[in-house]
């Protein structure tokens, strides 16, 4: 696994979402859920591949703006509609460094 920092803690609050680059340019959407943990997954929709940082973040519920597909942040799985799911890349945390890993996972796609 090939580790990289992508941001640190006070970049990203507890219920709040933030988009960063990788060394490679790949964008990757970091979310601290409500009451939960950082994560950080795939920074387009799956639908029709709009960049999901437009869109709200309320409830730990991930709304894309462009046909309000809808997330869970907390796992990455669809709730509207149920059948989608966003990649989660690897994440870690060492001191208040965020660290994501996203060898050899590809952003899911669903031309629904």
């Amino acid at each position: 696994m090939a580790f990289e920092k992508i941001c640190t803690l006070d970049d990203v609050w507890e219920g709040d979402m933030e988009m960063f680059a990788t060394s490679d340019g790949t964008d990757v959407l970091v979310i601290y859920a409500q009451g939960g943990e950082l994560k950080a997954f795939q920074s387009m929709c799956p639908h029709q591949e709009f960049e999901l940082i437009e869109g709200t973040l309320e409830d730990n519920v991930l709304t894309c703006r462009a046909h309000l597909w809808q997330f869970d942040v907390r796992d990455g799985c669809g709730i509207n509609p149920s059948d989608c799911n966003l990649a989660i890349y690897p994440t870690k945390i060492e001191g208040d460094e965020v660290y994501v890993d996203i060898d050899g996972i590809e952003p899911f796609k669903s031309h629904t």
